[in-house]
């Protein structure tokens, strides 16, 4: 969450900018830029960044096992020897494989 004291001029920034690099560095959280007083800007060192989007990963991975899990409680799933045989040309759960033949 954004708070009070992480809203900056972009002026004040671009005069600041080592004690800015430093305390994002330190602080890993985001700081607004503003442009005569509207939020222009979002700044984060790249640690932040990398640390949000792991986090993001990890929270849309939760909502798809979430999804799976609610499709299978609800009967809304196929065997995998089906789909595979289905994909192995209908032939439903064999491991025999097709070849192509070679183009010329």
């Amino acid at each position: 969450m954004i708070q009070l004291g992480d809203i900056h001029a972009l002026d004040h920034f671009k005069r600041n900018t080592t004690r800015f690099r430093a305390r994002l560095k330190r602080s890993g959280r985001p700081e607004v830029l503003t442009v005569d007083g509207k939020a222009e800007l979002i700044v984060q060192s790249a640690d932040g960044y990398q640390r949000l989007l792991d986090r993001l990963e990890e929270l849309e991975t939760l909502a798809g096992l979430r999804e799976g899990l609610s499709d299978a409680g609800a009967g809304r799933i196929v065997p995998a020897d089906r789909v595979f045989g289905a994909l192995r040309g209908g032939a439903r759960g064999s491991s025999r494989r097709t070849r192509r033949p070679r183009k010329s």
